[in-house]
């Protein structure tokens, strides 16, 4: 009778153990595929956390988040993308998908103008993923206003 006991008690013990072992889940999305990126999008909601609303003048070197809302990204799967603001003006960026964040995976982007490669670009700009299922996606960045630490929240859904 012992022996019939010992055999369950050891697999759920080293279940147990395997369980114990693994890497916790964290608050942001990991590993994210490149094509649930894909096709346009239009920017619906700009939300802050930690911080107070207008706190942020100027995001991506270009105009304050609020003037975001409404804009829409087509993003290519070849990388090759542009994001056209509601008051009609247009940006060609190169984007991709960083999974080696220390904040979980990222989007990144960098600003294309004409004649640039975008192996030549070396500054751009990443956004925490906190949720992308292929048809509506959060992007978080991390802001610093006045020692004041927070994040400016971006809402997309998928055309």
């Amino acid at each position: 009778m012992k022996n019939v006991l010992k055999t369950p008690i050891a697999i759920l013990s080293l279940i147990f153990l395997f369980a114990a072992c693994s890497t916790p889940q964290s608050a942001t999305t990991t590993n994210v595929s490149r094509g649930k990126f894909t096709g346009t999008w239009t920017l619906n909601n700009v939300s802050y956390q930690g911080l107070v609303q207008g706190a942020v003048q100027n995001v991506f070197d270009q105009a304050a988040p609020e003037a975001f809302v409404g804009s829409t990204w087509k993003l290519t799967n070849s990388g090759n993308g542009v994001y056209t603001m509601s008051n009609g003006t247009s940006q060609t960026i190169y984007w991709s998908v960083y999974n080696g964040g220390t904040t979980g995976t990222q989007f990144q982007f960098k600003k294309i103008y004409q004649g640039d490669k975008p192996k030549n670009v070396a500054e751009g700009y990443r956004l925490d993923i906190a949720s992308n299922d292929g048809k509506s996606m959060v992007l978080k960045s991390a802001v610093d206003v006045g020692g004041t630490n927070g994040y400016i929240i971006y809402s997309f859904t998928k055309n």
